[in-house]
């Protein structure tokens, strides 16, 4: 199978438009429901073929929901190395069910991508339904998740226990089997060396936070996925609220550190960012790393108005495309990271210079 990026609705990422609330400061909301088929063996101990049927069960509750309405089935048993990567790259798959450092993925793992939602299905439970929205809209990601589940539900046996609730592979997901999150940009907290406090503060709230890719990442750029940790023993939409609720404070105190930056160190900021942009504009080799940072302060730039002309659509974008199994399918072969990061600098420059114009 060749992955045709071009059948995916909305290329599987409409979640980057910047259209939704807190553009600026917040990338994304997703609501993640981890669900089992009833009298199947769970993943960790499934046999090909129980996984082969759990897919074929899924493709046919699936049918049924509007939200996956024209909604695309990749196998991604069926990919190569680089294909995988790349959705999971796009945030479409988990590193789990991309399986990145093995030669092919397990049997039966396959994603159905609609506009508004995505099913993985094999992974380490049999379904992970997932929303993503724009900007900071965990309610209305809530909103569809449950809709989704609603939609499956009457035509799929779901694992169930009346005490303990939906049950998971993992321990802690049993209850709700809900994951929500958002993907946050905290410049101006970790300039004023606020974000320690804040990060103390999430996790006494009984929260959590991960890198850019969640669960194994590390924080670079200074994106922060913030997450709920409990999943049994309250209701999905009261962890949403306090999600929503406790990221809603986030948001408020990353606005007014960068209000402290422009009123006590104005021109030091402004310095620090436009040389950010200056390297991203000109730069012949940039690191994956590397070029994350340099984002994030053009990104900041952007947020304190101190550079006009460019969208957070298309630093949203930036970060996505820029990645190295992106890069590896533009240029039509793997990359070593030399080559990547070469054309990693080629992407950047040509992208800003359409944007901003000039050469």
């Amino acid at each position: 199978m060749t992955l045709d990026l071009s059948l995916l609705p909305d290329g599987g990422m409409s979640w980057i438009t910047a259209s939704g609330p807190h553009a600026d400061i917040v990338l994304s909301s997703r609501v993640r429901l981890a669900r089992n088929v009833a009298g199947v063996s769970f993943s960790p101990r499934a046999s090909d073929g129980d996984r082969l049927r759990v897919l074929q069960q899924v493709r046919e509750a699936a049918a049924h929901s509007a939200l996956l309405a024209g909604a695309v089935l990749v196998r991604v048993d069926e990919l190569t190395a680089n294909e995988r990567r790349l959705l999971h790259e796009r945030h479409l798959v988990s590193r789990e069910l991309a399986e990145l450092d093995a030669a092919v993925a397990r049997s039966g793992s396959a994603v159905l991508v609609g506009d508004e939602a995505a099913l993985m299905v094999n992974e380490e439970d049999h379904l992970r339904l997932q929303v993503f929205r724009s900007g900071f809209d965990i309610s209305g990601a809530w909103e569809r998740a449950s809709r989704l589940e609603r939609d499956l539900e009457a035509h799929l046996p779901l694992a169930y226990h009346p005490e303990f609730g939906f049950l998971t592979s993992c321990p802690t997901n049993v209850g709700t089997g809900l994951r929500a999150s958002v993907l946050v940009h905290l410049p101006g907290l970790v300039l004023t060396q606020e974000i320690g406090k804040v990060l103390t503060g999430l996790q006494q709230m009984g929260l959590t936070y991960r890198g850019l890719y969640g669960e194994g990442s590390e924080v670079v750029g200074n994106f922060f996925q913030i997450s709920n940790q409990t999943t049994l023993g309250r209701a999905e939409d009261e962890l949403c609220d306090h999600l929503a609720r406790v990221v809603a404070h986030v948001i408020s105190r990353e606005s007014e550190a960068r209000r402290v930056l422009s009123r006590d160190a104005g021109y030091i900021i402004e310095d620090k960012l436009w040389r950010a942009y200056g390297t991203l504009r000109y730069a012949r080799s940039l690191g994956a790393e590397e070029a994350l940072n340099l984002l994030s302060g053009v990104r900041l730039a952007v947020g304190m108005f101190l550079l006009g002309g460019l969208s957070v659509y298309t630093l949203n974008k930036l970060l996505v495309f820029s990645q190295t199994a992106h890069l590896s399918l533009v240029e039509g072969r793997p990359l070593t990271e030399v080559e990547a990061n070469l054309a990693r600098a080629r992407y950047v420059r040509s992208a800003l210079a359409a944007e901003a114009g000039g050469a």
